[in-house]
Protein backbone atom coordinates (compact mmCIF):
# COMPACT_ATOMS: atom_id res chain seq x y z
CA UNK A 1 0.00 0.00 0.00
CA UNK A 2 1.74 2.84 -0.89
CA UNK A 3 1.68 5.93 1.78
CA UNK A 4 0.22 9.50 -0.17
CA UNK A 5 1.00 11.75 2.66
CA UNK A 6 2.38 11.81 5.98
CA UNK A 7 1.27 13.72 9.07
CA UNK A 8 4.38 14.58 11.31
CA UNK A 9 3.95 16.54 14.99
CA UNK A 10 6.97 16.71 17.25
CA UNK A 11 7.45 15.32 20.59
CA UNK A 12 6.92 18.70 22.37
CA UNK A 13 3.50 19.24 20.57
CA UNK A 14 2.24 15.82 22.38
CA UNK A 15 -0.70 16.42 24.80
CA UNK A 16 -1.40 20.19 24.01
CA UNK A 17 -4.60 21.60 24.41
CA UNK A 18 -5.43 22.38 21.05
CA UNK A 19 -6.57 26.34 19.56
CA UNK A 20 -9.17 26.25 17.10
CA UNK A 21 -9.17 28.87 14.63
CA UNK A 22 -11.40 29.30 11.79
CA UNK A 23 -9.84 29.11 8.19
CA UNK A 24 -11.32 29.98 4.45
CA UNK A 25 -12.68 26.50 2.72
CA UNK A 26 -10.39 24.38 0.97
CA UNK A 27 -10.67 22.11 -1.28
CA UNK A 28 -9.18 18.57 -0.86
CA UNK A 29 -10.19 16.34 -3.46
CA UNK A 30 -12.90 16.86 -6.42
CA UNK A 31 -14.24 13.72 -8.31
CA UNK A 32 -16.38 15.10 -11.35
CA UNK A 33 -19.14 12.97 -13.41
CA UNK A 34 -17.88 11.44 -16.23
CA UNK A 35 -20.84 11.38 -19.53
CA UNK A 36 -19.42 8.77 -21.29
CA UNK A 37 -20.01 5.76 -18.66
CA UNK A 38 -23.34 6.86 -18.24
CA UNK A 39 -23.87 4.77 -21.83
CA UNK A 40 -22.64 1.85 -19.77
CA UNK A 41 -24.84 1.99 -17.39
CA UNK A 42 -27.91 -0.66 -18.25
CA UNK A 43 -30.52 -0.80 -15.31
CA UNK A 44 -31.28 -5.10 -14.43
CA UNK A 45 -34.84 -5.34 -13.92
CA UNK A 46 -36.01 -8.09 -12.21
CA UNK A 47 -33.55 -9.14 -9.81
CA UNK A 48 -33.19 -12.31 -8.18
CA UNK A 49 -31.78 -12.03 -4.57
CA UNK A 50 -31.67 -14.65 -2.10
CA UNK A 51 -32.29 -13.64 1.30
CA UNK A 52 -32.49 -15.49 4.66
CA UNK A 53 -35.28 -14.03 7.00
CA UNK A 54 -35.18 -16.09 10.18
CA UNK A 55 -33.41 -15.93 13.50
CA UNK A 56 -30.23 -17.07 13.79
CA UNK A 57 -29.90 -19.44 16.50
CA UNK A 58 -27.05 -21.35 18.63
CA UNK A 59 -27.34 -24.39 20.78
CA UNK A 60 -26.66 -24.12 24.69
CA UNK A 61 -26.44 -25.97 27.11
CA UNK A 62 -26.63 -25.74 30.74
CA UNK A 63 -26.35 -28.23 33.56
CA UNK A 64 -28.20 -26.98 37.03
CA UNK A 65 -27.53 -28.50 40.29
CA UNK A 66 -30.33 -29.62 42.06
CA UNK A 67 -31.41 -27.53 44.90
CA UNK A 68 -31.99 -30.53 47.44
CA UNK A 69 -34.92 -29.33 50.11
CA UNK A 70 -35.34 -30.62 53.52
CA UNK A 71 -37.98 -30.11 56.28
CA UNK A 72 -36.93 -29.17 59.99
CA UNK A 73 -39.08 -28.17 62.72
CA UNK A 74 -38.75 -27.05 66.27
CA UNK A 75 -41.12 -28.16 69.10
CA UNK A 76 -41.69 -25.13 71.43
CA UNK A 77 -43.44 -26.11 74.93
CA UNK A 78 -45.04 -23.15 77.61
CA UNK A 79 -42.56 -22.56 79.76
CA UNK A 80 -42.42 -20.39 82.45
CA UNK A 81 -44.34 -22.10 84.73
CA UNK A 82 -42.90 -22.93 88.00
CA UNK A 83 -42.34 -26.75 88.40
CA UNK A 84 -45.59 -27.24 90.83
CA UNK A 85 -47.98 -25.70 88.54
CA UNK A 86 -49.24 -27.85 85.53
CA UNK A 87 -49.71 -25.97 83.06
CA UNK A 88 -52.55 -28.56 81.29
CA UNK A 89 -54.52 -27.71 84.41
CA UNK A 90 -56.42 -24.56 83.76
CA UNK A 91 -57.10 -24.16 87.55
CA UNK A 92 -53.89 -24.31 88.38
CA UNK A 93 -52.55 -21.73 86.15
CA UNK A 94 -55.34 -19.04 86.82
CA UNK A 95 -54.61 -19.17 90.62
CA UNK A 96 -50.93 -18.93 89.80
CA UNK A 97 -51.81 -16.02 87.17
CA UNK A 98 -53.98 -14.17 90.18
CA UNK A 99 -51.35 -14.83 92.63
CA UNK A 100 -48.54 -12.97 90.66
CA UNK A 101 -51.15 -10.40 89.37
CA UNK A 102 -50.91 -9.07 92.97
CA UNK A 103 -47.46 -8.90 93.79
CA UNK A 104 -45.84 -5.50 93.99
CA UNK A 105 -42.94 -6.17 91.32
CA UNK A 106 -45.27 -7.17 88.94
CA UNK A 107 -47.27 -4.08 89.67
CA UNK A 108 -44.56 -1.39 89.45
CA UNK A 109 -43.50 -2.97 86.37
CA UNK A 110 -46.66 -2.75 84.59
CA UNK A 111 -47.53 0.82 85.54
CA UNK A 112 -43.88 1.91 84.42
CA UNK A 113 -43.99 -0.12 80.88
CA UNK A 114 -47.93 1.72 80.72
CA UNK A 115 -46.29 5.12 79.98
CA UNK A 116 -44.69 3.69 76.67
CA UNK A 117 -47.09 1.01 75.61
CA UNK A 118 -49.99 3.69 76.11
CA UNK A 119 -47.86 6.20 73.31
CA UNK A 120 -47.25 3.50 70.72
CA UNK A 121 -51.36 1.86 71.12
CA UNK A 122 -52.12 5.64 70.34
CA UNK A 123 -50.11 5.74 66.99
CA UNK A 124 -51.39 2.93 65.75
CA UNK A 125 -55.14 3.47 66.40
CA UNK A 126 -53.94 6.69 64.05
CA UNK A 127 -52.29 5.22 61.81
CA UNK A 128 -54.14 2.52 59.14
CA UNK A 129 -51.32 0.38 59.44
CA UNK A 130 -53.90 -1.97 56.57
CA UNK A 131 -54.59 0.78 54.08
CA UNK A 132 -53.30 -0.08 50.54
CA UNK A 133 -51.04 2.80 48.85
CA UNK A 134 -50.30 1.91 45.21
CA UNK A 135 -53.55 -0.33 44.08
CA UNK A 136 -53.79 -0.45 40.36
CA UNK A 137 -56.52 -0.49 38.00
CA UNK A 138 -58.03 -4.50 37.60
CA UNK A 139 -55.80 -6.25 34.44
CA UNK A 140 -57.68 -7.35 32.30
CA UNK A 141 -56.43 -11.38 31.13
CA UNK A 142 -59.19 -11.67 28.08
CA UNK A 143 -56.72 -10.98 26.11
CA UNK A 144 -54.21 -13.28 27.07
CA UNK A 145 -53.22 -16.54 25.06
CA UNK A 146 -54.05 -19.59 27.20
CA UNK A 147 -50.76 -21.61 28.81
CA UNK A 148 -49.54 -23.89 30.92
CA UNK A 149 -46.33 -24.55 32.79
CA UNK A 150 -45.19 -28.00 34.43
CA UNK A 151 -44.03 -26.91 38.12
CA UNK A 152 -42.59 -30.74 39.28
CA UNK A 153 -43.87 -34.44 38.90
CA UNK A 154 -43.93 -36.23 41.85
CA UNK A 155 -43.36 -40.01 41.20
CA UNK A 156 -44.24 -43.56 42.88
CA UNK A 157 -41.23 -44.06 44.86
CA UNK A 158 -41.46 -47.87 44.92
CA UNK A 159 -40.66 -49.94 42.65
CA UNK A 160 -44.02 -51.61 41.66
CA UNK A 161 -45.83 -48.55 39.94
CA UNK A 162 -49.09 -48.26 41.36
CA UNK A 163 -52.00 -45.77 39.89
CA UNK A 164 -52.87 -42.29 41.52
CA UNK A 165 -56.11 -42.54 42.31
CA UNK A 166 -56.78 -40.29 44.12
CA UNK A 167 -55.14 -36.18 44.98
CA UNK A 168 -56.41 -34.21 47.56
CA UNK A 169 -54.71 -30.02 48.44
CA UNK A 170 -53.46 -29.50 51.90
CA UNK A 171 -56.67 -26.22 52.68
CA UNK A 172 -54.24 -23.96 53.75
CA UNK A 173 -52.18 -22.67 51.37
CA UNK A 174 -51.80 -25.47 49.20
CA UNK A 175 -48.10 -26.31 50.75
CA UNK A 176 -48.60 -29.67 50.10
CA UNK A 177 -50.47 -32.77 48.46
CA UNK A 178 -51.63 -36.26 49.55
CA UNK A 179 -52.00 -38.64 47.11
CA UNK A 180 -52.77 -41.91 47.32
CA UNK A 181 -52.05 -45.34 45.12
CA UNK A 182 -53.48 -48.31 44.32
CA UNK A 183 -54.11 -50.89 41.47
CA UNK A 184 -57.56 -50.78 40.87
CA UNK A 185 -57.72 -53.82 38.33
CA UNK A 186 -59.66 -57.17 39.81
CA UNK A 187 -56.78 -59.50 41.10
CA UNK A 188 -53.98 -57.89 39.14
CA UNK A 189 -52.51 -56.67 42.08
CA UNK A 190 -48.86 -58.27 42.25
CA UNK A 191 -47.36 -60.12 44.96
CA UNK A 192 -45.41 -57.83 47.29
CA UNK A 193 -47.25 -54.22 46.48
CA UNK A 194 -46.37 -51.74 48.46
CA UNK A 195 -50.03 -50.29 50.75
CA UNK A 196 -48.06 -47.16 51.28
CA UNK A 197 -49.66 -43.49 49.80
CA UNK A 198 -47.18 -40.67 50.55
CA UNK A 199 -47.88 -36.88 51.61
CA UNK A 200 -45.47 -34.52 49.03
CA UNK A 201 -44.33 -31.01 49.41
CA UNK A 202 -44.65 -29.06 46.56
CA UNK A 203 -41.15 -27.94 46.80
CA UNK A 204 -39.59 -30.84 47.45
CA UNK A 205 -40.39 -33.61 44.82
CA UNK A 206 -37.41 -35.85 45.54
CA UNK A 207 -38.93 -37.08 48.78
CA UNK A 208 -42.06 -37.27 50.49
CA UNK A 209 -42.82 -35.46 54.01
CA UNK A 210 -45.02 -37.92 55.30
CA UNK A 211 -45.54 -42.03 54.43
CA UNK A 212 -49.01 -43.20 55.16
CA UNK A 213 -49.19 -47.06 55.95
CA UNK A 214 -52.98 -48.21 55.47
CA UNK A 215 -54.21 -51.12 56.19
CA UNK A 216 -55.37 -51.94 52.69
CA UNK A 217 -54.15 -49.74 49.37
CA UNK A 218 -56.14 -46.46 50.07
CA UNK A 219 -58.60 -45.48 47.33
CA UNK A 220 -59.40 -42.25 48.26
CA UNK A 221 -58.08 -39.54 50.35
CA UNK A 222 -59.11 -35.89 51.77
CA UNK A 223 -58.04 -33.23 54.21
CA UNK A 224 -60.33 -32.20 56.76
CA UNK A 225 -61.01 -28.63 55.59
CA UNK A 226 -61.47 -27.44 59.31
CA UNK A 227 -58.99 -29.46 61.34
CA UNK A 228 -56.32 -29.28 58.60
CA UNK A 229 -53.84 -31.83 59.82
CA UNK A 230 -57.03 -34.50 59.80
CA UNK A 231 -56.50 -36.91 56.50
CA UNK A 232 -59.63 -39.33 55.64
CA UNK A 233 -58.96 -42.04 53.72
CA UNK A 234 -60.81 -45.22 52.03
CA UNK A 235 -59.47 -48.40 51.36
CA UNK A 236 -59.44 -51.17 48.49
CA UNK A 237 -61.08 -53.77 50.79
CA UNK A 238 -63.27 -51.34 52.53
CA UNK A 239 -62.19 -50.11 55.51
CA UNK A 240 -61.88 -46.52 56.22
CA UNK A 241 -59.26 -44.92 58.12
CA UNK A 242 -57.95 -41.32 59.15
CA UNK A 243 -54.02 -39.81 59.87
CA UNK A 244 -53.08 -37.19 62.11
CA UNK A 245 -49.70 -35.53 60.01
CA UNK A 246 -48.31 -34.92 63.43
CA UNK A 247 -48.70 -37.67 64.76
CA UNK A 248 -46.69 -40.14 62.23
CA UNK A 249 -47.49 -42.47 59.60
CA UNK A 250 -49.42 -45.00 61.70
CA UNK A 251 -53.38 -44.41 61.47
CA UNK A 252 -55.35 -43.04 64.31
CA UNK A 253 -58.19 -45.49 64.23
CA UNK A 254 -59.59 -47.79 61.72
CA UNK A 255 -63.18 -48.85 61.29
CA UNK A 256 -63.87 -52.75 61.83
CA UNK A 257 -64.12 -55.01 58.48
CA UNK A 258 -67.64 -56.27 59.49
CA UNK A 259 -69.26 -53.06 59.93
CA UNK A 260 -67.54 -51.35 56.74
CA UNK A 261 -67.93 -51.56 53.36
CA UNK A 262 -68.25 -54.62 51.09
CA UNK A 263 -66.04 -53.02 48.32
CA UNK A 264 -63.94 -51.03 47.89
CA UNK A 265 -64.14 -47.52 49.09
CA UNK A 266 -64.40 -44.99 45.83
CA UNK A 267 -64.85 -41.73 47.29
CA UNK A 268 -64.95 -39.68 50.80
CA UNK A 269 -66.21 -36.38 51.81
CA UNK A 270 -66.13 -34.36 54.80
CA UNK A 271 -69.71 -32.94 56.33
CA UNK A 272 -70.40 -29.82 58.09
CA UNK A 273 -70.71 -30.45 61.74
CA UNK A 274 -69.94 -28.64 64.48
CA UNK A 275 -67.26 -31.03 65.55
CA UNK A 276 -65.63 -30.74 62.16
CA UNK A 277 -65.64 -34.70 62.56
CA UNK A 278 -68.05 -36.33 60.50
CA UNK A 279 -67.72 -37.75 56.84
CA UNK A 280 -69.70 -39.58 54.23
CA UNK A 281 -68.50 -42.57 52.08
CA UNK A 282 -69.81 -43.79 48.81
CA UNK A 283 -68.58 -48.08 47.70
CA UNK A 284 -69.88 -50.06 44.76
CA UNK A 285 -71.66 -52.18 47.44
CA UNK A 286 -74.53 -50.28 47.04
CA UNK A 287 -74.21 -48.04 50.46
CA UNK A 288 -73.72 -44.65 51.33
CA UNK A 289 -72.28 -44.71 55.03
CA UNK A 290 -71.90 -41.60 57.22
CA UNK A 291 -69.43 -41.86 60.27
CA UNK A 292 -67.70 -39.83 62.86
CA UNK A 293 -63.95 -40.73 63.13
CA UNK A 294 -64.60 -40.22 66.98
CA UNK A 295 -66.35 -43.04 66.91
CA UNK A 296 -65.33 -45.81 64.33
CA UNK A 297 -66.37 -48.65 65.63
CA UNK A 298 -69.94 -48.91 63.23
CA UNK A 299 -71.49 -46.13 60.49
CA UNK A 300 -73.51 -43.38 62.13
CA UNK A 301 -76.20 -43.56 59.38
CA UNK A 302 -76.42 -45.90 56.20
CA UNK A 303 -78.59 -45.59 53.22
CA UNK A 304 -79.03 -47.93 50.30
CA UNK A 305 -78.86 -46.79 46.97
CA UNK A 306 -81.90 -48.51 45.69
CA UNK A 307 -84.55 -46.78 43.43
CA UNK A 308 -87.96 -47.22 44.58
CA UNK A 309 -88.75 -50.25 46.93
CA UNK A 310 -88.32 -52.38 44.15
CA UNK A 311 -85.53 -51.32 41.79
CA UNK A 312 -81.49 -52.73 41.90
CA UNK A 313 -79.11 -51.39 44.18
CA UNK A 314 -76.88 -49.32 42.37
CA UNK A 315 -73.04 -49.05 43.39
CA UNK A 316 -71.66 -45.87 44.25
CA UNK A 317 -68.57 -44.30 42.64
CA UNK A 318 -68.43 -40.82 43.42
CA UNK A 319 -70.08 -38.46 45.69
CA UNK A 320 -70.29 -34.73 46.14
CA UNK A 321 -71.39 -32.72 48.98
CA UNK A 322 -71.69 -28.89 49.19
CA UNK A 323 -73.54 -27.17 52.19
CA UNK A 324 -75.03 -24.44 49.64
CA UNK A 325 -76.89 -27.14 48.30
CA UNK A 326 -78.08 -28.35 51.44
CA UNK A 327 -76.52 -29.83 54.39
CA UNK A 328 -78.45 -32.87 54.07
CA UNK A 329 -78.42 -33.20 50.22
CA UNK A 330 -75.78 -35.46 48.73
CA UNK A 331 -74.63 -36.41 44.82
CA UNK A 332 -73.96 -39.94 44.04
CA UNK A 333 -72.97 -40.81 40.66
CA UNK A 334 -73.13 -45.21 40.48
CA UNK A 335 -71.21 -47.35 37.88
CA UNK A 336 -74.40 -47.56 36.02
CA UNK A 337 -74.36 -44.03 34.50
CA UNK A 338 -76.81 -42.85 36.63
CA UNK A 339 -76.51 -39.63 39.17
CA UNK A 340 -79.03 -39.76 42.52
CA UNK A 341 -79.81 -37.10 44.82
CA UNK A 342 -80.17 -38.63 48.64
CA UNK A 343 -81.72 -36.77 51.08
CA UNK A 344 -80.46 -38.14 54.43
CA UNK A 345 -83.41 -36.34 56.83
CA UNK A 346 -86.12 -37.80 54.86
CA UNK A 347 -89.19 -39.27 56.56
CA UNK A 348 -89.70 -42.23 54.88
CA UNK A 349 -86.90 -44.65 53.32
CA UNK A 350 -88.59 -43.93 50.10
CA UNK A 351 -87.97 -40.51 49.92
CA UNK A 352 -84.35 -40.96 50.73
CA UNK A 353 -83.67 -40.75 46.68
CA UNK A 354 -85.25 -37.64 45.75
CA UNK A 355 -84.42 -37.31 42.19
CA UNK A 356 -82.79 -39.69 39.22
CA UNK A 357 -80.75 -38.34 36.71
CA UNK A 358 -79.97 -40.81 33.48
CA UNK A 359 -77.38 -39.36 31.16
CA UNK A 360 -74.36 -41.25 30.92
CA UNK A 361 -73.27 -44.84 29.18
CA UNK A 362 -70.93 -46.12 31.58
CA UNK A 363 -69.47 -45.36 35.11
CA UNK A 364 -69.64 -41.24 36.41
CA UNK A 365 -65.98 -40.86 37.31
CA UNK A 366 -66.46 -37.36 38.44
CA UNK A 367 -69.28 -35.45 40.35
CA UNK A 368 -68.88 -31.78 41.08
CA UNK A 369 -71.05 -28.57 42.11
CA UNK A 370 -70.67 -25.95 40.70
CA UNK A 371 -68.73 -23.64 43.49
CA UNK A 372 -70.58 -20.46 42.31
CA UNK A 373 -74.03 -22.26 41.31
CA UNK A 374 -74.93 -24.52 43.44
CA UNK A 375 -78.18 -25.67 41.53
CA UNK A 376 -75.60 -26.86 38.53
CA UNK A 377 -73.58 -29.79 38.51
CA UNK A 378 -70.89 -31.56 36.40
CA UNK A 379 -70.85 -35.35 35.57
CA UNK A 380 -67.82 -36.91 33.76
CA UNK A 381 -68.01 -40.53 32.25
CA UNK A 382 -67.69 -42.56 29.04
CA UNK A 383 -66.93 -39.72 26.73
CA UNK A 384 -68.44 -36.34 27.39
CA UNK A 385 -68.75 -34.01 30.37
CA UNK A 386 -72.17 -32.98 30.95
CA UNK A 387 -73.48 -30.00 33.01
CA UNK A 388 -76.92 -30.41 34.59
CA UNK A 389 -79.96 -28.66 36.76
CA UNK A 390 -81.48 -30.08 40.00
CA UNK A 391 -84.80 -29.46 38.31
CA UNK A 392 -84.33 -31.09 35.39
CA UNK A 393 -83.93 -34.99 34.41
CA UNK A 394 -81.53 -34.31 31.19
CA UNK A 395 -78.12 -32.13 30.66
CA UNK A 396 -78.57 -28.84 29.82
CA UNK A 397 -75.24 -28.60 28.25
CA UNK A 398 -72.98 -31.54 27.07
CA UNK A 399 -69.50 -31.64 25.28
CA UNK A 400 -68.77 -33.61 21.67
CA UNK A 401 -68.16 -37.20 22.23
CA UNK A 402 -64.30 -37.63 22.42
CA UNK A 403 -62.29 -40.32 20.41
CA UNK A 404 -60.68 -41.51 24.30
CA UNK A 405 -62.19 -42.09 27.47
CA UNK A 406 -62.60 -38.70 30.54
CA UNK A 407 -61.59 -40.03 33.33
CA UNK A 408 -62.12 -37.36 35.46
CA UNK A 409 -62.94 -33.95 35.74
CA UNK A 410 -63.80 -30.92 38.07
CA UNK A 411 -64.47 -26.95 38.26
CA UNK A 412 -62.30 -24.33 38.72
CA UNK A 413 -62.77 -22.50 42.38
CA UNK A 414 -62.03 -19.28 40.91
CA UNK A 415 -63.33 -18.86 37.23
CA UNK A 416 -67.38 -19.83 37.11
CA UNK A 417 -66.86 -20.53 33.27
CA UNK A 418 -64.16 -22.88 33.32
CA UNK A 419 -63.80 -26.38 34.02
CA UNK A 420 -60.78 -28.99 33.54
CA UNK A 421 -61.01 -33.07 32.55
CA UNK A 422 -58.33 -35.23 31.71
CA UNK A 423 -58.90 -38.34 29.11
CA UNK A 424 -57.34 -42.01 28.50
CA UNK A 425 -54.89 -40.83 25.97
CA UNK A 426 -52.93 -38.32 28.40
CA UNK A 427 -54.53 -35.04 27.98
CA UNK A 428 -55.44 -32.62 29.85
CA UNK A 429 -58.88 -30.36 28.46
CA UNK A 430 -59.29 -26.97 29.73
CA UNK A 431 -63.21 -25.80 29.10
CA UNK A 432 -63.94 -21.86 29.06
CA UNK A 433 -67.36 -21.17 28.30
CA UNK A 434 -67.18 -17.34 29.12
CA UNK A 435 -64.75 -18.06 25.50
CA UNK A 436 -66.45 -20.43 23.50
CA UNK A 437 -68.24 -24.33 24.15
CA UNK A 438 -67.53 -26.13 21.67
CA UNK A 439 -64.06 -27.16 22.13
CA UNK A 440 -61.88 -26.93 24.87
CA UNK A 441 -59.93 -23.82 25.24
CA UNK A 442 -56.47 -25.33 25.84
CA UNK A 443 -55.22 -28.91 25.83
CA UNK A 444 -52.06 -30.13 26.74
CA UNK A 445 -50.40 -33.27 26.85
CA UNK A 446 -49.32 -34.21 30.21
CA UNK A 447 -47.92 -37.94 29.09
CA UNK A 448 -48.61 -41.16 27.07
CA UNK A 449 -50.15 -43.12 29.74
CA UNK A 450 -53.75 -42.36 30.87
CA UNK A 451 -54.54 -39.67 33.34
CA UNK A 452 -57.21 -41.26 36.61
CA UNK A 453 -57.29 -38.28 38.64
CA UNK A 454 -57.23 -34.39 38.51
CA UNK A 455 -57.72 -32.00 41.35
CA UNK A 456 -57.55 -28.36 41.53
CA UNK A 457 -55.96 -25.60 44.14
CA UNK A 458 -58.65 -23.57 46.08
CA UNK A 459 -56.82 -20.42 44.46
CA UNK A 460 -57.08 -21.64 40.82
CA UNK A 461 -53.85 -21.59 39.38
CA UNK A 462 -52.11 -24.67 40.35
CA UNK A 463 -53.69 -28.24 38.64
CA UNK A 464 -51.96 -31.74 40.22
CA UNK A 465 -53.13 -34.28 37.63
CA UNK A 466 -52.32 -38.45 38.38
CA UNK A 467 -51.57 -41.01 35.97
CA UNK A 468 -51.55 -44.42 35.35
CA UNK A 469 -48.23 -45.08 36.29
CA UNK A 470 -47.89 -43.47 39.81
CA UNK A 471 -46.60 -40.19 38.40
CA UNK A 472 -47.88 -36.56 39.80
CA UNK A 473 -47.81 -33.52 37.35
CA UNK A 474 -48.29 -30.05 39.00
CA UNK A 475 -48.89 -27.27 36.45
CA UNK A 476 -49.64 -23.58 37.17
CA UNK A 477 -51.85 -22.57 34.75
CA UNK A 478 -51.78 -18.51 33.11
CA UNK A 479 -53.97 -15.54 34.65
CA UNK A 480 -56.23 -16.10 31.88
CA UNK A 481 -57.46 -19.23 33.27
CA UNK A 482 -57.56 -18.72 37.05
CA UNK A 483 -58.80 -15.05 37.21
CA UNK A 484 -62.45 -13.88 36.75
CA UNK A 485 -63.50 -11.57 34.53
CA UNK A 486 -65.33 -8.13 35.30
CA UNK A 487 -69.13 -9.72 33.85
CA UNK A 488 -68.10 -13.85 33.81
CA UNK A 489 -70.32 -14.71 36.68
CA UNK A 490 -73.38 -13.06 35.62
CA UNK A 491 -72.59 -14.37 31.44
CA UNK A 492 -72.22 -17.73 33.06
CA UNK A 493 -75.23 -17.41 35.51
CA UNK A 494 -77.30 -16.17 32.57
CA UNK A 495 -76.01 -19.21 30.34
CA UNK A 496 -76.89 -21.62 32.70
CA UNK A 497 -80.61 -20.11 33.20
CA UNK A 498 -81.11 -19.91 29.24
CA UNK A 499 -80.18 -23.45 28.34
CA UNK A 500 -81.96 -24.39 31.82
CA UNK A 501 -85.24 -22.58 30.56
CA UNK A 502 -85.05 -23.87 26.40
CA UNK A 503 -84.58 -27.59 27.90
CA UNK A 504 -87.33 -27.05 30.32
CA UNK A 505 -89.40 -25.90 27.13
CA UNK A 506 -88.34 -28.92 25.14
CA UNK A 507 -89.21 -30.94 28.12
CA UNK A 508 -93.00 -29.31 28.24
CA UNK A 509 -92.90 -30.07 24.47
CA UNK A 510 -91.70 -33.80 24.70
CA UNK A 511 -94.59 -34.31 27.77
CA UNK A 512 -97.29 -32.63 25.08
CA UNK A 513 -96.37 -34.74 22.09
CA UNK A 514 -96.34 -37.70 24.58
CA UNK A 515 -99.73 -37.04 25.80
CA UNK A 516 -101.18 -35.87 22.18
CA UNK A 517 -99.78 -39.00 21.24
CA UNK A 518 -101.40 -40.80 23.80
CA UNK A 519 -104.96 -39.06 23.18
CA UNK A 520 -104.43 -40.06 19.50
CA UNK A 521 -103.88 -43.80 20.82
CA UNK A 522 -106.85 -43.92 23.00
CA UNK A 523 -109.16 -42.09 19.97
CA UNK A 524 -107.75 -44.17 17.17
CA UNK A 525 -108.49 -47.91 20.09
CA UNK A 526 -111.55 -46.13 20.44
CA UNK A 527 -112.49 -45.43 16.67
CA UNK A 528 -111.22 -49.16 16.23
CA UNK A 529 -113.42 -50.27 18.75
CA UNK A 530 -116.44 -48.82 17.07
CA UNK A 531 -115.96 -49.88 13.80
CA UNK A 532 -115.13 -53.22 15.51
CA UNK A 533 -118.93 -53.29 16.85
CA UNK A 534 -120.40 -52.10 14.01
CA UNK A 535 -118.63 -54.80 11.56
CA UNK A 536 -120.26 -57.15 14.45
CA UNK A 537 -123.96 -55.56 14.32
CA UNK A 538 -123.93 -56.01 10.33
CA UNK A 539 -122.53 -59.23 10.15
CA UNK A 540 -125.57 -60.08 12.95
CA UNK A 541 -128.04 -58.11 10.58
CA UNK A 542 -126.54 -60.52 7.55
CA UNK A 543 -126.45 -63.29 9.47
CA UNK A 544 -130.31 -62.91 10.67
CA UNK A 545 -131.47 -62.14 7.36
CA UNK A 546 -129.78 -65.25 5.76
CA UNK A 547 -131.79 -67.05 8.39
CA UNK A 548 -135.26 -66.02 7.54
CA UNK A 549 -134.82 -65.91 3.79
CA UNK A 550 -133.52 -69.79 4.27
CA UNK A 551 -136.59 -70.18 6.75
CA UNK A 552 -138.90 -68.19 3.26
CA UNK A 553 -137.43 -70.64 0.76
CA UNK A 554 -138.23 -73.42 3.35
CA UNK A 555 -142.21 -72.94 3.75
CA UNK A 556 -142.15 -72.14 -0.12
CA UNK A 557 -141.18 -75.35 -0.86
CA UNK A 558 -143.68 -77.33 1.62
CA UNK A 559 -146.42 -75.09 0.35
CA UNK A 560 -147.23 -73.89 4.07
CA UNK A 561 -147.92 -70.09 4.52
CA UNK A 562 -146.29 -68.87 7.04
CA UNK A 563 -148.39 -69.29 10.45
CA UNK A 564 -150.89 -71.47 9.75
CA UNK A 565 -150.97 -75.15 11.35
CA UNK A 566 -151.81 -77.87 9.28
CA UNK A 567 -154.02 -81.09 10.56
CA UNK A 568 -153.15 -84.08 10.13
Amino acid sequence: MEIVYVYQKLRKDFGRAPKFTDLPADTLSETLPNPDMMMEYVERNPTDVGIQCIPEFSEHEVNTERFELHSQGVLHLEGGWPKDVDPSEVDQTLRFIKKTEKDEDYIRTIKGLGESLEHLIRQNNAIDIYEEYFVGDAVDHSGEPPSAKTLTVFRDPNTIKRTATCISWYPDGGRKVAVSYAILQFQRQPEGMPLNSYVWDVHNPNYPELELHPASPLVCIEYNPKETHLMIGGCYNGLLQYWDDRKGSAAIESSPIEKSHRDPVYDVAWLQSKTGTECATVSTDGQLFFWDIRKLGEPTEGMPLQVGTDGPTLGGVTLSYDVQAGPTNFLVGTEQGTVLLCKRKSKSPSDRIGAVYPGHHGPIYALQRHPAFPKNFLTVGDWTARIWNDDLKTPIMTTKYHASYLTDGCWSPTRPGVFFTTKMDGTLDIWDYFFKQNDPTFTLQVTDIPLHTLRVEERGRLIATGAADGSTTLFEICAGLSVAQSSEKISISQMFDREAKREKNLETRAKELRLAAKKAEQQQAKDKKADDEEKEEQKLKEVEREFFEMISAGDDASGVAPGSNESA
